[in-house]
């Protein structure tokens, strides 16, 4: 059997997104528990208080990140996360997936050193199971 993600991370406000890569994730089983945030503050509030325990088994081995959020977007996400992300000392792998096509975005979040690519929604089953190989 080949090795499975242990926990994954989902920061998105789209109900009907989480809801269809969940049922992904669990129906072909690529992780065995799954963090879901519905915007950017309550990600990096779990991030940031994360660094105060360093509980090894509650850092997520992949984030999939939304950049179009309220309260605090994908890229007020990143700016905050890049500055924390080296002192878990353990992989995080991080995928923007977003609904927008904006070369701009693409470009400016696949320059961002803590962003291992750019998906485009809807994300397929195929690009889901791939990421999730890739990491395992």
């Amino acid at each position: 059997m080949s090795k499975q993600i242990k926990l994954a991370c989902i920061i998105d406000d789209d109900n009907i997104y989480v809801k269809l890569v969940r049922k992904i994730i669990e129906t072909r089983k690529l992780c065995d528990h799954l963090l879901i945030f519905k915007d950017g503050k309550e990600g990096i509030d779990y991030f940031e208080t994360l660094l105060q325990n360093l509980d090894k088994d509650n850092i997520p081995e992949v984030i999939l990140l939304d950049l179009n959020m309220p309260v605090m977007d994908g890229w007020e996400f990143l700016e905050r996360f890049t500055k924390i992300k080296n002192k878990f000392n353990h992989q995080i792998t991080l995928y923007v997936v977003s609904s927008s096509i904006n070369a701009t975005d693409i470009d400016k979040a696949k320059s961002l050193s803590s962003v291992e690519n750019y998906l485009i929604k809807p994300v397929r089953i195929n690009e889901l199971e791939a990421v999730f190989k890739k990491i395992a």
